[in-house]
């Protein structure tokens, strides 16, 4: 590079700093002003042989995050100061122990958590893409500013993505569509958000959002005429007011334009709201919310509102932080136009996130958000048992979701993702009221379990000591907190069944001259094409290996026996690898969807899934469903570009499967019978009751009743348990 070409670099960073100095001036005091040049100086050393794939020197790319944190994110000195440091530990022979004697132990821990996440960049599939995510929120435990610095580093890399060879342009796109823009998202970084979105799609779909992106700009001079013709109409009663407020128009994102051209499947110029308008006032923070009213009064004054399109964040902020008024109005020329009402604070939280609340807290409880959040993704974490794909998946549902407003029954109000249901709501209100549902009552009347809540609901949950989650919960459950908290107390259930199961076999194997031993319970897995010995312990808990099936095993065991010693042969070993296809077609199969239907499928050749695997089906133009493994290497392609064609699968055991049947019962009407009958049922924790039919004629009672059972054995057995009450003659099965 020759010395002039040098020198212009060198000006062109000098310049680039003093815009970072200029963008964050207002709040730095010396020491911070101190404390970034010094940054500047160490990045610069650290990074002084190192070019990007653009050819501009490194250096670069550390300001301009600095510059998005400070400007974008109005971050503080500490966070300006670890943007420029983010790569200073990963690229050179400073260590974090020189950051921290330099910098002080905040801008160490959040450079720390940065590299953390750095160093498993190389070369990813799915499963490690995901582990990687998990250990970046685990990051939030120290700083939640490391997951800021992280989304403007992944913003700056979005917008230099030119540079980047084809293929690795649309993985990063779809990297940040799968996890940076939700994450954002959630943060309250709406402005990020959408850029991440509209970059994305750039690389992603490049031909669409040519198109889009010519007709935005082709439209821009009609719309800002548009915009003009709006004000026109509600400025002078605003000003009579004696109102301070601006007025701007602002169009849709290319992304959100998108979505909803396949969304309601029309065109560019079918979409009729394609941009909204903010009017923006200042206000001290006692009368934010008058104002907003006498605002919205105003412009209904003169455009009429769309009642169903009214949304009251000032009175509800989502809990992203988010405050605003939002009404739609049938403007100028027929339009529907969405007019945002926000005070100057609400306007920086909405443009800032979660990062302007640090500006505003004054011990409101509203202004917490951040500490709510991050309570909740501390327990997501913990409770992330199971693989790191799934705990994503379940992860970025909670985190796109949109929010509906509940009312407890003393009508205190709780925010859930849309889509929650009352076990969403229970275990939201505290893990004991979760576990312990019976039912539960929406607006005072008894509802389904799996019922999805609207805003405005009041929701009252019926809890007994005797209730526990079933397996059905989780089909009945959204939220990962609900989820999480259901599949541990399934594992719980499960293991001291197994405990109970391991002591039946104990002993019906003892009666038999068996002796329960290790050689014992690997012969009975192989022998009832089992995986573990848990499942045959459990098995033989819930009764789907009954006596005679363990009499068959014992008779099996003997003969094998006595012939080792009559024939003196010795005995080849059980092979460690035992044909997993094999051992779990018997007793495992693939339902799809919520529902857990049974469809027709095909097992794809790119991961070859096999029984037990976590999957999920694709839904593809010409073969039906094909089914991936949770990890195969194209999951994240598919689930990033082609989401709406996912469906989710699941192997289950067809043990753990429910049948219906129904038992007739007849026998002599006396006081108390249908009680009796029903304890019975209901103690028995392995039968549902469904439905209930009881007539009586002349002394004489017929009843019916719809059970579900796990298999025949528990059916059989609950037979014989009726016969046993007074008064009943005859119990058959229908």
């Amino acid at each position: 590079m020759s010395p002039a070409t040098l020198e212009k670099e060198n000006k062109e960073i000098t310049r680039q700093y003093k815009e970072l100095l200029r963008i964050s001036y207002q709040i730095l005091s010396d020491d911070d002003k101190k404390m970034i040049r010094s940054a500047f100086e160490i990045a610069m050393d650290a990074h002084k042989d190192q070019r990007r794939k653009s050819g501009e020197a490194y250096i670069f790319h550390p300001i301009a995050v600095a510059k998005i944190v400070a400007s974008e994110i109005g971050l503080d000195a500490v966070s300006i100061t670890a943007a420029l440091l983010h790569d200073v530990v990963e690229d050179s022979d400073y260590t974090l122990d020189d950051i921290e004697r330099m910098f002080g132990e905040s801008v160490a821990r959040i450079v720390d958590g940065l590299t953390k996440i750095a160093h498993l960049k190389k070369d990813m599939n799915i499963s490690q893409q995901a582990e990687n995510f998990r250990k970046m929120l685990l990051t939030l435990n120290d700083d939640v500013r490391v997951i800021l610095i992280k989304i403007a580093d992944r913003y700056h890399n979005m917008l230099t993505l030119d540079s980047m060879p084809e293929q690795k342009q649309v993985q990063i796109a779809s990297e940040t569509l799968y996890i940076y823009a939700p994450l954002a998202h959630r943060i309250g970084l709406y402005n990020i958000k959408t850029e991440l979105e509209d970059l994305s799609l750039k690389y992603t779909e490049p031909e669409v959002y040519k198109d889009i992106k010519g007709k935005i700009e082709d439209s821009k001079e009609e719309q800002q005429a548009y915009i003009n013709a709006f004000t026109k109409v509600i400025q002078k009663s605003l000003d009579k007011e004696g109102l301070n407020y601006i007025i701007k128009g602002r169009m849709k994102s290319i992304f959100s334009m998108r979505r909803k051209m396949k969304a309601q499947n029309v065109s560019f110029d079918e979409i009729y709201d394609k941009f909204a308008i903010r009017i923006i006032y200042k206000s001290d923070k006692q009368n934010e919310k008058f104002l907003a009213w006498k605002i919205y009064s105003i412009v209904t004054d003169h455009f009429t509102p769309n009642p169903v399109r009214l949304r009251d964040w000032i009175s509800s902020p989502k809990s992203t932080g988010y405050e605003a008024l939002h009404i739609t109005v049938m403007g100028p020329k027929g339009r529907w136009v969405e007019v945002q009402i926000r005070s100057e604070r609400m306007h920086e939280i909405a443009e800032k996130g979660y990062a302007a609340h640090f500006k505003y807290k004054h011990g409101d409880h509203k202004e917490q958000g951040i500490d709510v959040w991050l309570n909740r993704l501390q327990e997501a974490l913990e409770n992330a048992t199971a693989s790191a794909v799934d705990f994503v998946e379940e992860f970025k549902l909670n985190l796109y979701s949109k929010e509906i407003f509940v009312f407890t029954p003393k009508g205190e109000l709780k925010s859930l993702p849309k889509g929650a249901t009352p076990l969403d709501f229970a275990f939201n209100i505290h893990t004991a009221v979760g576990m312990q549902t019976r039912g539960a009552k929406v607006n005072g009347k008894l509802v389904p379990l799996n019922t999805t809540l609207n805003s405005g609901d009041q929701v009252e949950i019926i809890t007994s000591e005797q209730a526990k989650p079933n397996q059905n919960w989780l089909d009945y459950a959204t939220t990962a907190r609900a989820r999480a908290k259901i599949k541990s107390s399934l594992r719980e259930e499960k293991k001291s069944m197994a405990e109970e199961g391991k002591e039946i076999l104990r002993r019906k194997l003892k009666s038999q001259k068996v002796t329960l031993n290790e050689d014992v319970i690997n012969k009975m897995v192989v022998y009832f094409k089992l995986k573990t010995s848990l499942d045959l312990f459990y098995r033989v808990g819930i009764g789907a290996i009954g006596n005679q099936m363990i009499k068959d095993f014992a008779s099996s065991y003997s003969n094998a026996f006595i012939s080792f010693f009559k024939n003196k042969i010795r005995r080849t070993p059980i092979p460690e690898d035992i044909n997993k296809d094999e051992i779990t077609t018997k007793y495992d199969m693939l339902v799809f969807g919520k529902e857990e239907e049974k469809l027709d499928y095909k097992l794809s050749q790119c991961c070859n899934p096999i029984p037990g695997d976590e999957v999920f089906g694709f839904v593809s133009v010409s073969e039906g469903i094909k089914v991936h493994k949770k990890n195969c290497p194209n999951a994240i392609a598919l689930q990033s570009n082609y989401a709406y064609r996912i469906i989710s699968a699941k192997w289950i055991d067809s043990s753990q499967e429910e049948f219906k049947s129904e038992i007739q019962l007849t026998g002599i009407d006396n006081l108390g019978l249908v009680s009796q009958i029903t304890e019975l049922i209901s103690n028995n924790m392995h039968v549902n009751m469904r439905n209930l039919n009881f007539s009586t004629d002349g002394g004489t009672f017929t009843g019916r009743i719809t059970v579900v059972v796990k298999n025949i054995g528990i059916l059989k057995k609950l037979i014989n348990n009726l016969k046993q009450i007074n008064g009943i003659d005859k119990v058959s099965r229908i």
